[in-house]
């Protein structure tokens, strides 16, 4: 993740997230480069504390709010699948009608997803800063520019709900892969 959007995510003062972020990589919990990520011992840090988190929460309504999650989550796969895939073949996006009805979808689903995100930012009130990053990027699709729906490596609304979906999948101690197993693959 890049600082900018590590910022966002944490959605405090910069300049606190900055000394944190130095004080990690210190550590070695962090590792620093063109963006800033988990150590393998960071990535063990986080799984103990995220294991933490979850032994004061209710597992029944996590779950619960997750499979809301879900069902949010097929609509936008099937969404972002018509963007990427027009009649079997990569969209070349030169059917602005098509585009358009595609981009339309976004905000049904975006209502789906927001009062999922606020449910769980009741128990979890870290995820609460991704309301605002899918905001965001939604504001820029709508203000007609379009990379923001699946832009690699920036907070796309595509990369900014796959950070979303990894942060609910760990909240409810699953992983990717248990989710595949049981049909759940994004």
């Amino acid at each position: 993740m890049r600082e900018p959007d590590l910022m966002a995510t944490v959605g405090e003062d910069p300049a606190a997230v900055a000394s944190t972020l130095a004080q990690l990589i210190s550590e070695g919990l962090v590792v620093e480069g063109k963006t800033v990520r988990l150590s393998p011992e960071g990535r063990e840090r986080l799984n103990a504390l995220l294991a933490e988190e979850r032994s004061g929460v209710d597992q029944d309504v996590l779950a619960g709010i997750y499979d809301s999650f879900r069902d949010a989550n097929n609509e936008f796969k099937a969404l972002i699948t018509d963007w990427q895939i027009k009649d079997g073949q990569p969209n070349a996006h030169d059917d602005l009608d098509y585009d358009a009805a595609v981009i339309a979808r976004l905000d049904d689903v975006h209502r789906m997803v927001r009062p999922v995100i606020d449910s769980a930012a009741t128990y979890l009130n870290r995820l609460k800063a991704y309301a605002d990053k899918l905001e965001s990027a939604l504001a820029k699709v709508k203000a007609g520019d379009t990379s923001w729906l699946a832009r690699p490596i920036a907070d796309s609304y595509h990369t900014v709900w796959f950070e979303l979906h990894q942060e609910f999948i760990e909240a409810s101690g699953l992983t990717r892969e248990d989710e595949a197993r049981a049909g759940h693959a994004s």
